[in-house]
């Protein structure tokens, strides 16, 4: 028997008691942004990883998941894990069909595993560029994992700062799949939500078909307050982007948790309270069900409706 790792020294474990939202959830809501974390015994953290979380499996998901009121998940393969997908598709496979994964894959992946992945529920890939969780693949190999998705129907997700969607933008249009940007491509929120920056990537999104995850405020946000202690309006200085990216692009965005909310460093949020972020960003009732029902329905489960 393997001897378990210890966590990274000032991990944050996720929250154990989470609030019930005030805000209901509608009915059919997908989280299109969540992890699972081992559990490290069943299934070891790769040897390459650049930190080691605190576990969070899929009963924890799961339970969190009926706790909020939400109907499906869609799991991001989480970098600790590297590219072992195995921990994400036991949990996408254990939901009875109420999940769908995002692997994460090497240049040299097999066809056959491709399509192992396809048929275990697997819907897309993601490339990471930030450099302190994970080394990214050259764009030429990253392209042609892009290329030979494709035909599954598969999107790539893109997980960038902002600050490098200038050098990245060129080769992010060139991938022949929809991509599916977290969490707004990082913002720098000190700077306004109408500023250029914010602004030249809301033309990148409209210019090529991009879905945007309007997710983590609370990894985004300077000045907070945090979602923690009943707070009713957490993270107001990420709201100006969120409600702007909903406004430009109602039937592509996406919201999801994060949980079991990975590196986080000053606070670990209360996940029910973030459920109630959501209507302060989608502020009507018919941008709320695109946002979390129709839109990531549509990409995840084509066909089958809410």
């Amino acid at each position: 028997m393997s001897t378990l790792s210890p966590k990274t020294p000032g991990w944050l474990d996720w929250h154990p008691d989470p609030s019930r939202p005030a805000f209901a959830l509608p009915p059919g809501t997908v989280d299109t942004h969540c992890h699972v974390f081992g559990p490290q015994a069943a299934f070891p953290f790769a040897p390459e990883r650049k930190y080691t979380p605190c576990d969070g499996g899929k009963d924890d998901l799961f339970a969190l998941r009926d706790h909020l009121g939400v109907a499906r998940n869609v799991i991001v393969q989480a970098t600790c894990h590297g590219a072992d997908n195995s921990a994400m598709v036991d949990a996408v496979q254990a939901s009875g069909s109420r999940a769908r994964g995002i692997a994460t894959v090497r240049p040299e992946v097999t066809d056959a595993e491709l399509r192992r992945l396809d048929a275990a529920g697997v819907r897309g890939v993601r490339f990471t560029f930030l450099r302190r969780l994970a080394d990214a693949a050259p764009q030429d190999a990253l392209a042609a994992v892009a290329r030979r998705i494709a035909p599954l129907g598969w999107h790539v997700v893109l997980y960038f700062e902002s600050a490098d969607l200038p050098e990245l933008e060129r080769f992010f249009s060139s991938l022949p799949t929809p991509l599916v940007v977290d969490h707004m491509g990082r913002p720098d929120v000190t700077e306004p939500a109408d500023g250029p920056d914010f602004t030249r990537f809301l033309r990148f999104a409209e210019r090529n078909d991009v879905w945007v995850k309007v997710t983590c405020p609370e990894r985004l946000s300077v000045t907070g307050p945090p979602a923690l202690n009943a707070e009713p309006h957490p993270y107001a200085d990420v709201v100006p982007f969120a409600r702007r990216a909903i406004e430009e692009f109602p039937d592509r965005v996406l919201w999801g948790t994060d949980w079991p909310h990975p590196n986080l460093t000053a606070h670990m949020p209360d996940d029910g309270l973030l459920a109630d972020y959501v209507p302060q960003v989608a502020v009507t009732a018919e941008q709320r069900r695109k946002l979390l029902v129709d839109n990531p329905m549509r990409l995840y489960w084509p066909g089958e409706g809410a």
